[in-house]
């Protein structure tokens, strides 16, 4: 995919690895200022990405494009579609210690959301990444472990991308003579994933959880002060812009 050798590309310790390399050939054709250059660069580059600062706002300004709301206030829809995958280990909080009792998980909200009777149907979207067992699968089981039948549950089982989340999701739905639905997934994926939706006929209705990219009283970061867990996060939020940028520019020459 080229969504995930761009972020691949920009994830910062892999910069600063290929950024390293380059100074090295420069410095033996004597391009000395060249080299050194790169390599602050490519030291920069990590730097910037290992502060808490640059992850709250670059990864809660996508957070708070679509805020949450309780399942309630969702208008009514024929289908809750629940994207796959995970957003930090489905943490509350990004900068906390990884709770596996206290996760976050996309089917606790479309189970709420069907209790509160905003649709009669969850379709679970989500190919198997790493496995033979799927997200979808999973997430089923979380599901009719919270009560939901399992008739009431539908899975999509092929797709690997988020592009594919939204085609294969639209040709589900289309079997099923649906195309009103409440689109569940976490706030920092909900931009690219209604990106992607956005070139479907399905008309999408954003329900995100709520954001996990904050600083609080009880977390040890502070803004300014590096951190490795903040770096390896990083990853996450350059996927996210990186897949937009491709989407719009894909659009771009698309129309034109």
């Amino acid at each position: 995919m080229v969504s995930s050798l761009a972020y691949s590309l920009l994830f910062p310790p892999n910069v600063l690895v290929a950024l390293v390399v380059l100074a090295v050939l420069l410095l033996l054709i004597k391009r000395r200022i060249l080299a050194i250059t790169c390599l602050l660069f490519g030291l920069a580059w990590v730097l910037l990405w290992s502060l808490p600062i640059t992850t709250v706002f670059s990864g809660g300004w996508l957070e708070h494009r679509y805020p949450a709301r309780e399942p309630a206030a969702y208008p009514q829809a024929q289908a809750i579609v629940v994207l796959g995958g995970h957003i930090q280990g489905n943490r509350r909080n990004w900068f906390e210690p990884y709770d596996r009792i206290n996760v976050v998980g996309r089917e606790s909200l479309a189970a709420d959301l069907y209790k509160a009777d905003r649709a009669p149907l969850i379709v679970l979207s989500g190919g198997a990444l790493e496995g033979n067992i799927s997200d979808t699968a999973s997430m089923a089981r979380s599901l009719e472990r919270a009560g939901i039948p399992a008739q009431a549950i539908v899975q999509e089982t092929e797709s690997q991308s988020t592009l594919e989340n939204a085609e294969l999701t639209q040709k589900t739905l289309k079997k099923l003579n649906l195309d009103r639905v409440l689109l569940v997934t976490s706030a920092l994926h909900m931009p690219r994933a209604m990106a992607a939706f956005d070139g479907t006929s399905v008309a999408v209705t954003p329900a995100a959880l709520p954001p996990q990219i904050r600083l609080d009283g009880s977390t040890p970061q502070t803004n300014w002060s590096p951190d490795l867990h903040t770096l390896l996060a990083s990853r996450s939020i350059i996927k996210e812009y990186a897949g937009l940028v491709i989407y719009w520019l894909t659009n771009l020459v698309g129309s034109s």
